[in-house]
Formats: C-alpha cells, structure tokens, sequence
C-alpha cells in the first residue's frame, strides 16, 4: 500500500471520531496527515453530504451533513 494510500485509510478510520469537531479543524487534521506523508498537490474540499457522490471521502463533520473530499490536483 502506498503512503497516500495508507493516509487517506487512516483518515477514513478517524474520521467518526472527529465527528464533532468543526469541519475547517476537521480539514487542517487531514491536511496535516497528508503533507506529513509528503503528499502535495491535492485538494481538500467541504461539501454537503448529498453532494460527495464518487468523490473519495477522507472526512465527516457536522455529524454527518458535510463530508471532506479528496482529490489530487
């Protein structure tokens, strides 16, 4: 398994426990995960839970309303 990979898995496992946390904490989290890994150029993006649909989803917040998506630019 590559770093972003095994990244983007850890986030997916933490994300219910940061579920109360703000979504802009919740992101600057992510982030700090991933360019800890040494990954750069990607996007972290809120959004409307509705609106995620195939995007890789790394986070949730606002129990469950908004999703942090990730996508590599």
């Amino acid at each position: 398994m590559n770093k972003l990979a095994a990244t983007l898995a850890l986030c997916l496992l933490t994300a219910p426990a940061f579920a109360q946390k703000s979504c802009d904490e919740l992101k600057s989290n992510i982030a700090a995960k991933i360019e800890s890994k040494g990954v750069k150029n990607y996007q972290l993006e809120i959004v409307a839970a509705d609106d995620a649909k195939d995007a890789k989803t790394v986070g949730t917040c606002e129990h469950g309303k908004k999703k942090i998506t990730y996508k590599k630019s």
